[in-house]
Formats: structure tokens, C-alpha cells, sequence
């Protein structure tokens, strides 16, 4: 259960920080209040979803993961708010690929780092 419960945090962390970075177009300056709800608000919700569909998948194939949490949060920031740069999607699409993105290599250097060989001392 606390592997769940790690593993909902994290997604609802990749989805949130995804969320935040694109609102503001990578100016971490341009950051208010408003932003960090809002984000918050995306990586809740897509981060409660993916937990939920990687659960009943039961995988843990790291692209599969990735491609989940990136589908949820991009659909998630849809709804949650409107785009603030290109068409009425377009951010929703980056902010999904920028969590899948995330997801992806977070998961794999974690996995990396749990598996990595001890030297012998």
C-alpha cells in the first residue's frame, strides 16, 4: 500500500510541476498564487487517474506508465483551465507530453538507482 501511495504522490508531482512549467512558459519568474492552484488542481486529479489506470493495467513497464500520466494530465489541464498559447489544446498537448516526458525519466533514473550495483568495500 505505501509503494501505491508513493506512487500517487510521485504522479501527482510530475503532473503538477508538467502543469506549472508550461502555464508559465518556462519563466519560473512569471510564478503567482493562481498558478500553483491551478497546477495543483491538474496534478490531483491526472495524477489520481493514472495511479488508478496503472493499478487496474497492473504494469510496470516505465513507457506505459509515462504514456498513461502524460494522456491523463493533458486531458486533466483541458478541462481544469483555458490554453494560454496556441489553439485551445495546444498547451493541454505540451503540458501531457512534458508530464510523460518527465515521467519517463524520473522513473527510470529512480529505477536505475534502486537497481545499480553496490561496490564491494
Amino acid at each position: 500500500m505505501n509503494k501505491k501511495i508513493a506512487a500517487l504522490v510521485e504522479y501527482m508531482a510530475e503532473s503538477s510541476t508538467a502543469c506549472l512549467v508550461t502555464m508559465v512558459q518556462g519563466n519560473i519568474l512569471a510564478l503567482t498564487m493562481s498558478h500553483l492552484l491551478i497546477a495543483s488542481q491538474t496534478g490531483v486529479i491526472a495524477g489520481t487517474i493514472a495511479t488508478v489506470g496503472i493499478v487496474v493495467a497492473r504494469t510496470s513497464k516505465r513507457w506505459l506508465i509515462s504514456f498513461i500520466l502524460g494522456t491523463a494530465t493533458g486531458v486533466v489541464d483541458f478541462f481544469v483551465h483555458p490554453g494560454m498559447f496556441g489553439t485551445a489544446a495546444t498547451e493541454a498537448i505540451v503540458t501531457g507530453l512534458g508530464a510523460a516526458l518527465m515521467s519517463y525519466l524520473i522513473g527510470t533514473a529512480i529505477r536505475y538507482f534502486r537497481e545499480k550495483p553496490r561496490k564491494a568495500e
